[in-house]
């Protein structure tokens, strides 16, 4: 069975990758999208869900955390998962998200990429083995037209690793002026924007006389974009709930 995509965002960037991987896709198609500007790119394309007569799947939502509840109650109403792709959620937007969460199949990550999440596995470990001796600091680098700053894969990461001190530790975001020596309790949070990056994440474990470094380069959208495809994939059909890559992933390699 194919499974039938709207596509939110659609004339975006993101939205341009999602149709691109989906040309050659014989278990999913895009069959129609929502954008707030409207234009030509294949599929029909509408300005409100209000709009919309196609029948869907699942939402892939590349937009923003702007207008997610609108997005979510078409969801309700239509029966249909959504995998929110986008970022910069606030407490209230992930208050909302988890209402939902009950009676529509939601997939949220910060990150859609395969290797963001191993990295979100070895980070972990890296806390458990190296533990209070070594401190962690996390940079992120991206394009000079994000918005949100740290990103939302900077905060997961940096969640993965408080994690394993029970949350106790504080995130410093950025440092400026005499702030004095460095404390035990923090996790620094550095966030670089220029150019054209897509997505660089680097946590640092560092500790005396050594340094430990784990990185991720993103050098094409086209990661986010294929993730994206999975999510909808896997979401098609499933129970109300909120899912994220674990998931995914515990499910195809089962």
């Amino acid at each position: 069975m194919s499974v039938k995509i709207l596509l939110c965002g659609a004339c975006g960037k993101m939205g341009g990758n999602v149709l691109s991987m989906l040309q050659n896709d014989e278990n999913a198609t895009a069959v129609c999208g929502v954008d707030l500007y409207p234009r030509e790119i294949g599929i029909p394309v509408y300005s409100s869900f209000a709009d919309v007569k196609e029948s869907a799947d699942v939402i892939i939502d590349f937009s923003s955390p702007i207008g997610l509840t609108e997005r979510l109650e078409y969801a309700k109403e239509h029966q249909l998962g959504i995998v929110l792709a986008s970022t910069g959620f606030t407490l209230e937007d992930l208050e909302t998200i988890n209402k939902y969460a009950n009676s529509v199949a939601i997939f949220k990550t910060a990150n859609l990429s395969l290797g963001i999440n191993l990295m979100q596995a070895l980070i972990k470990t890296a806390a458990e083995v190296l533990g209070d001796h070594y401190d962690v600091e996390i940079i992120e680098r991206h394009h000079n037209l994000k918005k949100d700053a740290p990103s939302g894969t900077a905060l997961m990461l940096a969640d993965s690793v408080n994690e394993v001190f029970d949350g106790k530790k504080r995130y410093v975001d950025g440092r400026s002026g005499i702030v004095g020596a460095r404390e035990k309790n923090e996790i620094g949070m550095h966030a670089v924007r220029g150019g054209t990056i897509v997505g660089e994440h680097e946590v640092m474990f560092a500790g005396e006389d050594e340094v430990i470094t784990i990185t991720h380069s993103a050098s094409s959208k086209r990661v986010f974009a294929t993730g994206a495809i999975r999510a909808a994939k896997f979401l098609a059909q499933k129970p109300a709930g909120l899912y994220d890559m674990k998931d995914l992933l515990n499910e195809e390699n089962a």
